[in-house]
């Protein structure tokens, strides 16, 4: 199964995620990856949704999401025509003698250090989804005490925009 990435503008308004996911989780679909977040304009909020399926399938739930009211611009992004990212944050254990080489590793992925406590340390690193995954990898013989990953965030590349009126 393909990965497919929509990204929407919605109306800004209490209850618009829930319709969204609500919508897709009742078909039986899976969102692997979901990221809402405010936008330029107070009245509209963007959400990125990743999906896996077939082109029958994402051509369906995109024609059921197009019925929503609260969808202003539905629109599928192309992995080679969009920008996506994700931020991971990630606590692991750390003793004193470790922590030179975990620095080098976040020097190697271009990771930040945001923390660093007695036997832990706390790292920062955005990008796409298989640079997070190899650094969970590369972190996980240190220990990993916990992490939170963001859902992937998508841009189209050049000046076209979701607004329909640009």
């Amino acid at each position: 199964m393909d990965r497919h990435y929509l990204s929407m503008l919605v109306e800004n308004r209490a209850g618009v995620l829930s319709r969204i996911s609500g919508l897709i989780a009742r078909r039986g679909y899976n969102i692997e990856s979901l990221s809402v977040c405010a936008t330029e304009d107070d009245n509209y909020s963007r959400m990125t949704i990743e999906l896996k399926g077939d082109e029958r399938t994402i051509k369906q739930i995109r024609a059921q999401l197009k019925k929503q009211a609260e969808v202003v611009t539905l629109k599928e992004l192309e992995e080679s025509a969009s920008v996506f990212r994700e931020l991971l944050l990630i606590k692991i254990k750390a003793q004193k003698s470790e922590i030179p080489e975990i620095v080098d590793l976040t020097e190697i992925y271009k990771a930040k250090t945001v923390d660093i406590a007695s036997g832990a340390m706390t790292l920062e690193l955005t990008g796409r989804a298989a640079k997070l995954d190899s650094f969970i990898d590369v972190l996980k013989p240190y220990g990993i005490i916990e992490m939170a990953r963001s859902g992937c965030s998508a841009l189209q590349r050049g000046a076209e925009s979701l607004r329909e009126n640009d």
